[in-house]
């Protein structure tokens, strides 16, 4: 039984083929994130990428502004910005304001730029990537808490009392630190009390990712005297389900393809790229989820194996599937996987069980009460009758 009942969300890089309008592929995004907020979803992500074509999302805090007027209660998060691309300052004060118009509802997702591509394109050294992340969350953090900073970053910022002139709404803002197979985002989680958004959860390649990073988080945290919150670790994952199999495949496996062309442009020379991996290869080694409810459950279990009581299951979308088919399997994930997982209905259960155990008694009951009634009315009809006569 889980200690802390587990979230579900959705991250959206976005993925988007070539052949799609970019208009109405961005607001399907958003019409995705005002379905998961209605089913009762409590996290939806998107991301920041500049080059490559598929993932065309190059803000995700103009998404969040849109999203945010389109829902009520879903927590919205940054998945990430690519803190070495921007202004400290000016990031600190875009997540400042977007939190009010969220009213609180934002999550702050960082992370150093996945895309070597991006960094090229505007003159930086990828290599120097992760150490400005460093660098950037310890200053957007103190800003964000209202620390006025005089500090320069050769070739990057060079700020003079610069400060946030207007806080966050929540005063309690949620920090998260992207983290997929290197060990830079579990150290960074413990340094600044940050959960953990870890992307390559499920993604093996001679490398369980999830478990050396929640220990170098766990290790680091120690050393400081803080602990981590399994409840800040979400684990994101590819997951689409149906009432079967193999409708599931059915439905992905068209989209699969077209993603395929986008991961060999980006990394077939890399020897571990899921650019010369099928769909039954990746069922094979449990990186992804193309199945029924059951098959997702199983999945979270292993999850909880590595991190017990993480504390929110990411769908990871591709944009695999159809719009009615993606809401389909969403549906399905709050419907039938997260009440399985969290117990929502063990008082159910047993009060069905105790129900069927004592039916023979009660339908004894109901009939005895039954009998009564017949046997009143016909003395009182009998009675009736006597003083008609």
């Amino acid at each position: 039984m889980r200690k802390v009942p587990l979230r579900a969300g959705m991250f959206l890089a976005p993925f988007h083929a070539l052949d799609e309008s970019p208009t109405l592929a961005l607001e399907r995004d958003l019409e995705l994130a005002q379905f998961a907020d209605e089913i009762g979803f409590s996290e939806f992500w998107y991301g920041e990428h500049h080059t490559g074509a598929y993932e065309l999302s190059a803000s995700p805090e103009l998404m969040i502004a849109a999203a945010a007027q389109r829902t009520k209660r879903i927590k919205l998060g940054t998945g990430v910005v690519s803190l070495p691309y921007h202004n400290p300052l000016m990031t600190a004060n875009r997540i400042a304001q977007l939190d009010h118009l969220a009213f609180g509802r934002l999550i702050f997702g960082a992370g150093p730029g996945l895309l070597v591509s991006d960094a090229h394109m505007l003159g930086l050294d990828a290599r120097e990537s992760r150490d400005k992340l460093d660098r950037g969350l310890s200053l957007i953090t103190r800003l964000l808490a209202g620390e006025w900073v005089t500090e320069s970053y050769e070739g990057w910022y060079d700020l003079h009392d610069a400060h946030a002139q207007i806080l966050p709404y929540n005063p309690d803002l949620e920090v998260c630190v992207a983290s997929t197979f290197s060990p830079n985002g579990g150290a960074l989680a413990a340094k600044y009390g940050a959960g953990m958004l870890c992307l390559a959860s499920t993604a093996m390649g001679g490398y369980d990712a999830l478990t050396t990073n929640w220990k170098i988080a766990c290790e680091n945290a120690a050393k400081l005297g803080t602990t981590m919150s399994p409840a800040g670790i979400r684990c994101a994952t590819d997951i689409h389900i149906a009432e079967t199999r193999d409708k599931a495949m059915d439905q992905v496996r068209e989209g699969y393809e077209k993603w395929l062309l986008y991961i060999k442009n980006q990394s077939e020379h890399l020897k571990e790229s899921p650019a010369h991996l099928s769909l039954e290869d990746l069922l094979e080694r449990n990186e992804i989820v193309v199945g029924t409810p059951d098959d997702a459950i199983a999945q979270i279990h292993r999850l909880e194996e590595k991190v017990p009581d993480f504390g929110c299951i990411l769908m990871l979308d591709k944009n695999w599937s159809s719009t009615q088919d993606k809401k389909r399997s969403m549906e399905m994930m709050a419907r039938y996987v997260l009440p399985a997982i969290n117990g929502d209905n063990r008082n159910r259960q047993k009060s069905y069980d105790w129900a069927r155990e004592n039916r023979e008694g009660f339908i004894e009951v109901i009939q005895s009460a039954t009998k009564r009634a017949f046997d009143k009315h016909a003395a009182q009809s009998a009675t009736s009758g006597e003083k008609v006569a």
